[in-house]
């Protein structure tokens, strides 16, 4: 643990590209468990790869954060006692504990080139960097002091190794899955540091920056989990270990189908983003939608993701923001990788639909109906939201819903007609004209189907050939709520306009 009792969490994401779903749910437990202890939660940028470092992936991960109300206390936007909070301005903090684990002989300079060990592993496809190898290998192991010198002041690169010991059992107590025991002979002497660019990588880096930040508890991912006991030496050697975080690996999410981790192929193959927001590729152009474009609702989301791979210990499944802060125990995560039903979180979005009111919702879609080209105040919205809100999802599917309230059907559905239009209906709804023609009050929708309703009887007509051809009249297809709602929000001259259109049209 740090030496405070507070906890301090970090979510620590590289800058290689948009922000993977998964990473998200990361990114949320950690703020949950920091919430529900009154913690802090940091944001560090590990940029230590500079060669796989993109433009813009940075300030996609800030966006996207602050679009799904994941605060952020101290980090690269926010600042903080304990910054930079961006790994690639640390440098010289690194080099200080580079030195210390080379003065204390539990690092080591090695100078073979990425050739020289791409053709060790050609050679031989299970080698390994270690106690058993390292010293056929060219280092300052095998090279005496005098080769070591005249290499660093011929300015040939080299790197750090960690110089780990065999056969040495390392405990890790995991939050989630309890002891498990790994032997130090299957880890490799890991790269620590690269003179080509003068930066830690992200092993000795994520240490020292969880360290001198003060974090309690590490939440990552399960596929960190091969590289927690090699955290655990540096620990031990860098002489903190009394002041160790505790760990938690959280459970994969998996494919909606088949075997294996959810990927952006997934998303492509099954047509459902991976990423919070769309993402623009700096070197092909090319989009990858995210959910805010796609039209989910920030809270359906984290309310989704909150419930792969943790559960309540009841049958709830709607939670507000604030309720999962409470509700929210690392205890109750899963081991088990967690499937990604996608057509839940379709669900959830229209969970939280259903509950914004309809003012708010309306203000939400004005600009989606300007961008069709056609102005409505917000009240027509909402009254029209009255009768389709049920069916749906995402707010564009207002306008699949609803947009004969604004256009006029130009073309009537060819089933409909077959099945909807009978010789008889061009006269029937020439008559049905006359009779709204006389009625003046358009704001009592039961009062004009109860005279139409008479009017039927009356005139001994079948209820459902009249009502079936109305509404292809007015819609151009046979969808919409009540027939007599829709004639009330198109009004009395618009409703007389569409009717003798298709009685001309249809004949």
């Amino acid at each position: 643990m740090s030496e405070s009792n507070t906890v301090r969490v970090r979510f620590a994401p590289s800058p290689t590209g948009p922000l993977h779903i998964g990473g998200v749910r990361t990114a949320l437990y950690n703020y949950l468990f920091a919430r529900h202890a009154g913690g802090t939660m940091i944001l560090r940028i590990e940029d230590t790869d500079s060669k796989r470092y993109v433009p813009g992936s940075e300030a996609y991960i800030v966006e996207a954060l602050q679009w799904l109300n994941i605060q952020i206390d101290e980090g690269v936007s926010q600042g903080g006692n304990y910054g930079p909070y961006r790994q690639s301005e640390r440098k010289e903090i690194y080099k200080k504990y580079i030195d210390q684990l080379l003065e204390q002989d539990k690092a080591y300079l090695a100078f073979d080139s990425p050739e020289q060990l791409e053709a060790k592993r050609a050679e031989d496809p299970n080698f390994q960097y270690d106690a058993s190898s390292r010293l056929s290998m060219i280092n300052s192991l095998t090279l005496s002091a005098t080769q070591v010198e005249e290499r660093l002041q011929g300015g040939e690169d080299y790197t750090v190794r960690f110089k780990i010991e065999p056969d040495r059992s390392i405990e890790v107590q995991d939050m989630i899955r309890g002891r498990v025991v790994f032997n130090s002979s299957v880890l490799d002497d890991k790269v620590l540091y690269k003179s080509a660019d003068q930066l830690p990588t992200y092993h000795l880096a994520n240490v020292v920056d969880d360290h001198l930040m003060k974090i309690s508890h590490v939440i990552r991912g399960e596929e960190w989990l091969p590289s927690t006991p090699l955290h655990v030496l540096l620990y031990e050697a860098l002489g903190w270990d009394k002041q160790m975080p505790l760990f938690a690996h959280l459970p994969l999410l998996l494919k909606p189908d088949g075997k294996g981790k959810l990927s952006k192929r997934d998303g492509d193959r099954l047509n459902f983003p991976v990423f919070p927001l769309n993402w623009e590729d700096p070197q092909s152009g090319e989009i990858s939608k995210g959910y805010r474009e796609a039209g989910y609702f920030p809270q359906a989301i984290i309310n989704f993701l909150a419930l792969l791979g943790w559960n309540p210990g009841d049958n709830r499944e709607m939670f507000s923001m604030d309720q999962l802060i409470e509700a929210f125990t690392i205890e109750r995560c899963s081991k088990s990788g967690a499937k990604f039903d996608y057509e839940k979180a379709r669900w959830f979005n229209h969970q939280y639909m259903q509950e914004l009111d309809n003012s708010t919702l309306a203000e939400i879609l004005l600009p989606l109906i300007e961008a069709k080209g056609y102005k409505t105040s917000r009240g027509f919205v909402e009254a029209i939201l009255v009768h389709i809100k049920e069916r749906m999802v995402f707010p564009q599917d207002f306008w699949d819903q609803a947009a004969y309230f604004f256009v006029a059907p130009d073309q009537y559905d060819a089933k409909t007609v077959a099945k909807r239009w009978k010789p008889e209906s061009a006269a029937q709804l020439t008559e049905l004209g006359d009779l709204l023609e006389r009625i003046s009050d358009y704001s009592d929708a039961e009062a004009i189907e109860s005279e139409v309703k008479a009017w039927i009887e009356q005139k001994s007509y079948k209820m459902g050939l009249i009502m079936n051809a109305f509404r292809l009249a007015l819609v151009g297809e046979g969808k919409g709520p009540g027939m007599f709602d829709i004639v009330c929000l198109l009004g009395k001259e618009e409703t007389l306009q569409r009717l003798r259109k298709a009685i001309i049209t249809l004949g």
